[in-house]
């Protein structure tokens, strides 16, 4: 205590230590204002964005079988088959049920499945093409895209390497309007199918990273200029009659 007093006294009877410490403390305060608005202005943006591609798409994603436009294809998006805890991913299972609901239905007669096939063990193509060929779709109405990683390199894959520009996006709805936002961009005459969503007491962290999904997109579509990671040479659909 005697050593702490005598070190307070020696610092009030020193006048650059002082008006260094008074600077300090006002830096610091600056600091702390200066990130507060920063994270508010972030917080800010990342909620105008979201509902700013929910406003530009909302009115092009269907739910109803009866109301959906006939399209000759769809592109499913691709998801793991099971997640993390090793039980069946209700998104997987409910886009399943949603585009062979639109095949048997006459709404579309040909299906490109987008995943990701990056490692050899992980192929959601492969397990989409599996449920969708048990559901009763042919082989021959199915083309399989092994390089669609991401949101981005799926919609556009469809339109550069699969030459499409008019088809059905096949995914919950959270995820139809950012496909949907990103066809935009490219000029993509596309609309969105509503897979069954998952409940919120099952997946309560999806609605939420959707949020910062769509911030990301927003800076790979106008700021970052992001490209699909590969395109390749063209493939042709022969879509059956």
């Amino acid at each position: 205590m005697v050593i702490l007093n005598k070190t307070f006294s020696q610092f009030r009877k020193n006048p650059r230590l002082k008006r260094f410490m008074q600077k300090l403390y006002i830096a610091c305060r600056y600091s702390c204002l200066v990130g507060f608005i920063c994270l508010v202005f972030l917080i800010f943006s990342v909620v105008s964005v979201y509902y700013w591609v929910s406003l530009q798409t909302q009115d092009r994603v269907y739910s109803d079988i009866q109301t959906v436009p006939t399209k000759s294809l769809a592109l499913l998006l691709g998801t793991s088959k099971y997640v993390a805890n090793g039980r069946t991913n209700l998104y997987f299972r409910y886009r399943i049920e949603a585009t062979a609901q639109l095949y048997h239905a006459g709404k579309i007669r040909h299906i490109i499945v987008s995943g990701d096939n990056r490692k050899a063990s992980y192929n959601e193509p492969l397990d989409m093409q599996k449920a969708l060929l048990e559901a009763g779709i042919p082989v021959q109405a199915i083309t399989l895209d092994y390089a669609g990683f991401r949101t981005l390199d799926s919609v556009v894959r469809a339109h550069e390497v699969f030459s499409q520009n008019d088809f059905i996006i096949v995914s919950q709805a959270f995820h139809n309007q950012r496909a949907l936002f990103i066809s935009d961009f490219y000029g993509i005459q596309a609309i969105g199918f509503n897979a069954k969503d998952v409940p919120l007491s099952l997946d309560p962290k999806t609605p939420v990273r959707e949020y910062l999904a769509r911030f990301k997109a927003v800076l790979d579509l106008y700021i970052l200029n992001t490209q699909p990671r590969f395109l390749g040479d063209k493939i042709h659909i022969a879509l059956e009659p």
